[in-house]
């Protein structure tokens, strides 16, 4: 499948309000739930044999808030990339059809 104008031009407005995000937040606090569910399958890629065989350890029944701060360069790289595709859609020709 090719690619067209209005779908670069799409993936590139996404990435750009992506990194712009992640250049304004210094970190995210997760939820519980989604500390537990990252907590589960920490356990289960560590010890692959045993996830099959159910015997994992189990979790505490309260985790500490999972906080996620993502690298200062992450941000820059998706403004760029998306910067790239922008220009890249309006060099293209208009979508037949």
């Amino acid at each position: 499948m090719e690619l067209n104008r209005n779908q670069f031009l799409f993936i590139a407005i996404f990435l750009a309000l992506l990194g712009m995000q992640l250049r304004m937040v210094s970190s995210y606090v997760l939820t519980s739930e989604a500390t537990r569910f990252l907590a589960e399958r920490a356990l289960a890629s560590a010890d692959p044999v045993g996830a099959l065989a159910g015997t994992t350890p189990a979790l505490p029944a309260t985790l500490p808030a999972k906080v996620v701060s993502p690298p200062d360069w992450l941000g820059w790289c998706l403004l760029s990339i998306g910067a790239v595709l922008f220009f890249h859609s309006l060099t293209m020709g208009k979508p037949s059809g």
